[in-house]
């Protein structure tokens, strides 16, 4: 569809439409005046008579109120010419929605002005927040765990060398700023059988761009450009590290993918090696950070490894950003069976030394029996908000109805966003 450029919001603030359009018409003005005073001032000499020898037949002897129409006629049409120029410079931007290009435009600029956030996490948690909070800040910075080996991931991971993409693919789809059928071909996953079996086209396609470039870190950014996303995406670390648990009886098991599916508890996580860093990108963001985001996701194998990365705790307390832990909607079975909200937060605290969080999301809604007795099927319960506990540990609970209503219980993530967003403004 065309642009429509007679549509008010090319005079909406912040654009940078009306500065472009006064710049232009100011440089044609000084291109007039240097070519008329090359020229002897003759060409405008010559323009005048003509308007006026055009103009005597219909209205006799000029007077000034003729000049001033003359005048605004003239104006108008160049006028007309500036967004004539307009028009065909955007023609590339035709394949858009009328209006969206304004729209686009627009919301960029604000975007820009949104609060800086650091969310860290993995998993579906992670990549379901980043979507609510896209739409209200661009100024996103995404710190994903790379301790995940099962899946297309640990395939990649063990075959080529590089660190999982999966997770990272996942928040780079949530913040993406493109067509929907580039996120769509970005999770598509090969089901016909043969080598490709089993992979994301996104994951293979973030493992040719590391072949090519030699680093995964550039092919982040290069995937990044590709789908446009609001924000950006880091690993942790850039190291290959492995997690591993101490269950309650003691035992010790390596493999992120396999810790969940023993069915005990577990003590501890840990990162093999202990000693990996984070990566500078990563410590810069969270200083400058207005708000850390820890969760929702995976206890033990999303949030806590995170957490465990070189001084990356170390550097969420020292900071003065409003930090917010989001607890999960629901337990997870094999990893917090029967935890409450400040169990949670305690099992955090344990591995990292406490005193990170200022304030708790919990959602406070009820989902329906028939959602509840699915996942109580799954040995999931809705997490028991204990408000006195949670208090103890001097943080502050903020409570919402923060339900998507797609068929799971999970966070809706425009409603988290809000209430992330909330938080800063009340504070």
């Amino acid at each position: 569809m065309k642009i429509n450029f007679s549509n008010k919001k090319w005079l909406y603030p912040g654009i940078g439409i009306k500065r472009w359009i006064l710049l232009l018409t100011i440089s044609l003005l000084l291109i007039s005046a240097g070519i008329s005073i090359l020229l002897g001032y003759q060409i405008i000499s010559y323009l005048e008579n003509m308007v006026i020898r055009f103009l005597l037949p219909f209205v006799g002897n000029l007077s000034f109120f003729v000049d001033l129409i003359a005048a605004l006629v003239l104006i108008i049409l160049g006028i007309w010419g500036v967004f004539a120029s307009l028009k065909g410079a955007l023609k590339g931007f035709y394949h858009l929605e009328a209006n969206k290009f304004l729209d686009k435009a627009f919301e960029r600029k604000i975007l820009e002005k949104g609060p800086r956030i650091v969310a860290l996490g993995g998993g579906t948690g992670l990549s379901n927040l980043l979507r609510g909070l896209k739409n209200y800040t661009s100024n996103l910075t995404a710190v994903v765990t790379v301790a995940d080996d099962g899946g297309s991931s640990g395939k990649l991971r063990d075959e080529l060398g590089i660190l999982p993409p999966g997770d990272i693919r996942n928040c780079l789809v949530a913040l993406a700023d493109t067509e929907p059928l580039m996120e769509e071909l970005f999770q598509y996953r090969f089901n016909s059988g043969g080598d490709l079996e089993g992979h994301n086209f996104g994951n293979l396609f973030i493992a040719s761009l590391t072949d090519i470039l030699g680093d995964f870190e550039e092919a982040i950014r290069e995937s990044s450009k590709v789908l446009a996303i609001r924000g950006k995406v880091l690993p942790a670390t850039n190291e290959d590290v492995r997690l591993g648990a101490i269950y309650s009886d003691k035992t010790v098991l390596l493999g992120e993918s396999i810790i969940p599916e023993q069915k005990k508890k577990i003590e501890r996580v840990f990162l093999q090696p202990s000693s990996c860093k984070s990566t500078a990108e990563v410590v810069k963001a969270i200083e400058e950070a207005d708000i850390i985001v820890v969760g929702p996701g995976s206890l033990y194998t999303s949030i806590i490894p995170n957490l465990l990365v070189g001084d990356i705790a170390a550097k969420i307390r020292e900071s003065s950003a409003v930090k917010i832990f989001v607890c999960n909607v629901m337990t997870q079975a094999g990893e917090t069976s029967g935890y409450t909200v400040s169990d949670h937060i305690k099992a955090i605290y344990k591995h990292t030394g406490g005193d990170l969080f200022d304030y708790v999301v919990v959602n406070r809604e009820e989902s329906s029996r028939e959602l509840i007795n699915r996942y109580r099927e799954e040995g999931a319960f809705q997490v028991k908000v204990d408000k006195k506990k949670i208090r103890e540990l001097d943080i502050k609970v903020i409570e919402g109805n923060l339900l998507s209503r797609e068929g799971f219980i999970r966070h809706n993530p425009d409603e988290l966003a809000k209430v992330i967003l909330g938080v800063m403004k009340d504070r």
